[in-house]
């Protein structure tokens, strides 16, 4: 039969939007429905504008170090208002340039909610459209715990978008979201604790890497509690509130934010109307092509719960795309050594196994780690470390994980990754010239194992 369209994409995030571009860039009839923002959780309330308010609370350490370097600066004073109207105007700028993306590459660009009634049927605010197949790029969305007072805390949703930095913030996590909005609202004058129901944060991180973090972020004065979880939140007369711990403590602050875990955007998406499995924490079932239990429908990116990162949305977009339109293009997205960043303070970068990964998997590893005072910091009082570290095979002498906690982490990491991705040796490593002085030339004149 004829369809309206060949592809129908529900979300225009950063996955989304690509397997439209591309899918209509291959010919494709393409359509994308998107009820919030254009770009996704990345553009407007993740990735992006967090990246933003990092910058904005590092500005504090470059003042913190300008003196050790013969400059002498009036007080400074910080405008919360002005950093996020900034921020909002970049925001819309990128909302602009992701619509002319779309509309630019032949894509009908539909603004309101989409529910799947078919199997080959999408309606969006009343109108039904027929299509070939149908992709599922929704996204996650924060979840905050069922306890009294819940309504009471923000998630990174609402932190974008509040009036005013709060005075004293408590923040609920141990993800990289929670450590990298504690970093900001600390940086920006917030009188900031981090609270973890574990032992450490950043569980499947680097062993090293975390401890590491953990005693920079304290030298910093944030207040790390651990093992400790929020039983209940009540607000006060004079508009405090109030967290009561499960051991019985009471924590007071202007604001609560919770970095707890994200879900599945599957609200009034209309799955029972087709034959779509969930797996068993809830995101939507897909085989290795992303194909649902559904024949005519597809899911990428948060919603399936697999690695959340924007980067691995976009390719795997790109992948949906020349599968079922160029398939003489296809190629199966690799899910192995795939670089991070966190964007604490310090950032820390990551690619490949981390040590406990590394012997977990059966390998005999050697270890080579390195901590010192950046050449930045040695004109000033600061006694900050950076980290590095590598994992290597001592068999086979190849480089299992490269791993980073200091300035400029996420920027150096890129580059090893493409280095692991191409199974280079410790030898090689070993026998590439460093750039001279930096610190990225760690990574290549270690030479005696630690461990």
């Amino acid at each position: 039969m004829a369809y309206d369209f060949d592809l129908f994409v529900i979300g225009a995030g950063s996955g989304g939007v690509r397997a439209a571009r591309f899918a209509a860039g291959f010919g494709a009839k393409v359509a994308v429905a998107e009820s919030r923002y254009l770009g996704g959780t990345c553009v407007n309330v993740g990735c992006v504008p967090k990246k933003l308010l990092v910058y904005g609370a590092h500005v504090a350490d470059e003042l913190e170090q300008a003196a050790g370097y013969g400059w002498t600066l009036e007080e400074g004073h910080f405008d919360w208002g002005k950093l996020i109207a900034n921020k909002n105007r970049e925001i819309e700028r990128l909302n602009g340039i992701y619509r002319n993306l779309l509309v630019n590459s032949g894509v009908t660009l539909l603004q309101g909610h989409a529910r799947i009634t078919g199997a080959h049927e999408v309606e969006v605010d009343g109108q039904r459209y027929s299509t070939e197949h149908i992709l599922i790029a929704t996204g996650g969305w924060p979840q905050v715990p069922d306890i009294p007072g819940k309504e009471l805390a923000i998630t990174s949703n609402e932190a974008f978008y509040l009036k005013q930095l709060p005075r004293r913030v408590l923040v609920v996590g141990g993800g990289y979201i929670a450590v990298e909005f504690a970093g900001i609202f600390q940086g920006l004058g917030a009188d900031t604790t981090l609270l973890y129901r574990g032992d450490l944060f950043l569980r499947g991180f680097d062993g090293s890497v975390r401890t590491h973090l953990k005693e920079e972020l304290e030298k910093r004065g944030l207040n790390l509690q651990f093992n400790a979880d929020i039983q209940r939140i009540d607000k006060l007369d004079d508009g405090t509130l109030k967290a009561t711990l499960k051991d019985g403590r009471e924590l007071h602050a202007d604001c609560v934010f919770y970095a707890t875990g994200r879900r599945p955007m599957l609200d009034n998406l209309g799955l029972e109307n087709t034959g779509v499995e969930l797996d068993e924490r809830g995101f939507i079932r897909v085989d290795e092509q992303y194909q649902t239990t559904a024949p005519s429908i597809l899911a990428i990116g948060d919603v399936i719960g697999r690695v959340q990162l924007t980067p691995v949305a976009l390719a795997e977009g790109m992948a949906v795309a020349r599968r079922l339109f160029k398939p003489e293009q296809y190629r199966p997205v690799d899910y192995q050594n795939i670089p991070t960043a966190v964007f604490s303070q310090p950032p820390i970068g990551t690619v490949g196994l981390s040590e406990e990964q590394a012997l977990e998997a059966g390998h005999k590893v050697q270890i080579f780690e390195s901590r010192f005072r950046a050449m930045k910091l040695t004109l000033t009082d600061i006694q900050e470390k950076t980290l590095m570290k590598l994992v290597v095979d001592a068999d086979t002498d190849k480089v299992l994980g490269c791993h980073m906690v200091g300035p400029d982490a996420g920027e150096i990491i890129q580059g090893l990754g493409i280095a692991l991705k191409a199974g280079a040796t410790k030898m090689q490593f070993d026998e590439t010239i460093g750039v001279h002085p930096t610190a990225a030339e760690e990574f290549v004149t270690m030479r005696t194992a630690s461990r």
